[in-house]
C-alpha cells in the first residue's frame, strides 16, 4: 500500500528523483512478488512434496507390517547404542527379549524397544516387519505426510519473500549510497567557500 501511495505521490512531483520513482516502482514489484509469487512457489513445492510424501505413504503401507510380539523376558539394562549422548535411561525400562513371527511366516526372536510401561513375560505388544521380519520403524501415516508438505509449502514462501524482500533492500541500499556519493561529487565540486562567494573572506 506504501508503495502505490508512494508512486501516486511521485508522479507529477517537480521535488521527484529518478530514483524516488525507481524506489517506489521497486517496492510495487516487490509487493506483488510477496502477495502472489511467494504463495504460489510455495503451493506448488507443497504439492509436489505431498505427491512424494503420498508416493511414501503407499510404499511404506506396501512393505512394512505390524506384528504381535510376545515378551520372553525383559531385557538387561544394557543399551543397544553405547552413545550416552543418544542412549537415554528411558530406553533401557521398556528393552525386551521378545519373539515374532515374520510375514513369511519366519519365527524371530530378539531384543527390541516394547511400547510397555513395566513389561512383563507373556505381554503383547506390536513390532513393525518387513517381509523377511526384520524390524522397521513405523510407516508414515497420511496425516503426517500431508502436515510435511503443508509445512514445506509453507517455509517456501517464506523463504521466497524474505529472499525478494532482502534483494529489494539491497538494491535500495545500493541507490542511496549511489546517491550520497553523488552528493559528494556534487559537494566537492561547489568547493570548501560553497555560500561564501564574494563575501571577501
Amino acid at each position: 500500500m506504501r508503495a502505490i501511495r508512494g508512486l501516486w505521490r511521485w508522479r507529477h512531483n517537480p521535488l521527484r528523483r529518478t530514483t524516488d520513482l525507481a524506489e517506489a516502482w521497486l517496492a510495487l514489484a516487490t509487493l506483488l512478488l510477496i502477495l502472489v509469487a511467494a504463495p504460489l512457489v510455495g503451493v506448488l513445492v507443497g504439492g509436489l512434496a505431498q505427491d512424494a510424501l503420498q508416493q511414501s505413504v503407499k510404499e511404506q503401507r506396501k512393505d512394512r507390517h505390524p506384528v504381535v510380539a510376545t515378551v520372553v523376558k525383559k531385557a538387561d539394562r544394557t543399551p543397544l547404542d553405547p552413545d550416552p549422548e543418544t542412549a537415554s535411561g528411558r530406553d533401557s525400562h521398556s528393552r525386551v527379549l521378545a519373539d515374532w513371527t515374520a510375514p513369511d511366516g519366519t519365527a524371530r526372536h530378539g531384543t527390541v524397544m516394547a511400547a510397555l510401561n513395566s513389561p512383563q513375560r507373556g505381554d503383547h505388544f506390536t513390532l513393525w516387519t518387513d517381509e523377511r521380519g526384520r524390524l522397521v520403524g513405523r510407516p508414515l501415516d497420511t496425516a503426517t505426510a500431508t502436515t510435511h508438505a503443508v509445512l514445506a509449502g509453507f517455509g517456501t514462501a517464506a523463504v521466497c519473500a524474505g529472499l525478494v524482500e532482502g534483494s529489494r533492500r539491497l538494491v535500495v541500499w545500493r541507490m542511496v549510497r549511489r546517491r550520497y556519493d553523488r552528493w559528494d561529487q556534487a559537494w566537492s565540486q561547489a568547493g570548501p567557500d560553497w555560500g561564501r562567494t564574494g563575501t571577501g573572506s
